[in-house]
């Protein structure tokens, strides 16, 4: 697959191009000092008469938002093919998760923002509640634009919070959807809006009291360094910042559907996931029935057009991406791992990465650490369940974790000694909307979605009455 080159000369900071065509979907400039003051001042006036919604209010509104997305599946699937690479289903399976946040928040509301009473000694009557602080700072990245952005979002906005969204400049179209769709919702004016700041506003936003909280997800880098602005202003911030998620293989697996649900997820969406399974680890036992099986789905892909419902593999998000994949395979094969499914960069210059499938991955390789985001494969061989633990564990990262295993009881001791926000066990557990989401280590701070999902950015007050 080839590329073509334009000219960056003219482009403005939020510049999309398509990664299959090199053809430039949007150019937009960043916002002058003047549009980020009158976002934030937009947002923390809505946000006086936002709190004041009734809770009946919001639910009808989620609910109508819930329709509306729904509605627009295939329209944000088009436009993320065109500037991200994503296949057009796979795009639409992700915009099909907004809808159930909002569903499943119009649901749980009442139960999730009811007063809780407390017994104080002092007190006849005394109850904590959940009450909103004010606007808050969402810095999203660009593997899944519109799930990122309304995870961050759909919790603070049922709060009574509102929200101003800095998306990644690779995929600000796609956001900017979003606000067309949540006005077409019925959502006042300033409640949400997707922004486009330069650094220093960002670091501004930060700093300005009407900013309460920020929340981040992205890389290690960027994120330490929003979390440590967020922590010098006295503000409260969620950061995840990746994962290397092992999936752990055992002795008593049914190997058939362990090959089958590992494979599929470390190439669904490119393999552009944080929470990925990037790191399978098979005990020796199966090993070899296992790689089969693993293998034979990565030379089964079909890579190509996006836009082409043939097409199960597009390019990566950016020729950058796939760049900088294709260093972590290449430093890997130098240092004597070992290809079982040959694949890597189509050509220099191309977002296209074929999927690739390498074992023998070894400390002193990058890769042995370091996330790979993208369509490659790594496989771990393990002497038995410690074994496998000891190999899961050790990775800077704890996001996320899958053990397939028959024999429960094992099965339960390898995901309870893995380090991780989250486990699956013979299933992937991925992000539902039901449960918290975040990690350990340098997968973050912080949770997002589930019963935790207000949580984070609220003031607990407590109300005591003598």
């Amino acid at each position: 697959m080839s590329q073509t080159t334009h000219p960056q000369l003219t482009r403005g900071a939020y510049s999309t191009v398509n990664p299959a065509t090199g053809e430039v979907v949007l150019d937009r400039a960043a916002f002058t000092d003047a549009e980020a003051e009158e976002a934030l001042a937009k947002a923390d006036a809505a946000f006086g008469l936002w709190r004041s919604t009734t809770l009946a209010d919001r639910i009808a509104l989620f609910e109508h938002a819930a329709a509306v997305f729904a509605e627009n599946l295939e329209r944000y699937a088009q436009l993320n093919a065109e500037e991200a690479g994503k296949p057009l289903g796979q795009g639409m399976m992700e915009a099909s998760t907004v809808v159930e946040m909002f569903r499943y928040y119009a649901e749980r509301a009442p139960e999730l923002l009811a007063d809780r009473p407390v017994e104080l000694p002092l007190a006849s009557q005394a109850y904590t509640r959940k009450e909103p602080i004010g606007v808050v700072l969402a810095i999203e990245p660009w593997n899944a634009p519109i799930y990122q952005a309304m995870r961050a979002t759909v919790p603070n906005l049922m709060l009574g919070n509102t929200v101003i969204m800095k998306p990644a400049a690779l995929t600000a179209n796609s956001t900017l959807l979003i606000d067309e769709l949540m006005a077409e919702a019925g959502f006042p004016p300033g409640v949400y809006q997707t922004i486009l700041p330069t650094r220093e506003q960002v670091s501004r936003y930060i700093a300005d009291p009407r900013v309460r909280a920020v929340t981040f997800t992205g890389s290690n880098e960027i994120g330490t360094k929003i979390g440590q602005q967020a922590a010098e202003h006295v503000k409260p911030a969620v950061l995840e910042l990746g994962g290397s998620d092992p999936f752990v293989v055992l002795d008593s697996a049914d190997v058939a559907s362990a090959a089958g649900m590992s494979s599929m997820m470390r190439l669904m969406f490119g393999g552009q996931v944080c929470y990925s399974p990037k790191r399978v680890i098979v005990t020796d036992r199966v090993a070899d029935e296992f790689i089969e099986q693993y293998t034979a789905f990565f030379r089964e892909q079909v890579v190509g057009d996006p836009l082409d419902p043939a097409t199960t593999l597009g390019p990566m998000a950016s020729a950058r991406a796939a760049s900088d994949l294709q260093a972590l395979y290449d430093d890997a094969v130098g240092k004597g791992a070992t290809v079982l499914v040959a694949g890597g960069r189509a050509e220099e210059g191309s977002a296209y990465f074929h999927p690739a499938v390498l074992t023998g991955v070894v400390p002193g390789m990058r890769l042995y650490y370091e996330e790979a985001f993208g369509p490659l494969g790594v496989i771990y061989r393990a002497a038995d369940a410690a074994d496998a633990v000891r190999l899961a564990n050790d990775t800077p990262y704890g996001l996320g974790a899958t053990v397939y295993g028959e024999d429960l009881d094992e099965a339960r001791l390898v995901a309870e000694g893995i380090d991780s926000g989250g486990v699956g066990i013979n299933t992937l557990f991925g992000a539902p909307v039901e449960a918290p989401f975040g990690g350990t280590k340098a997968s973050g701070i912080g949770r997002e979605l589930g019963e935790t999902g207000m949580d984070a950015f609220a003031n607990h007050k407590t109300y005591a009455i003598g």
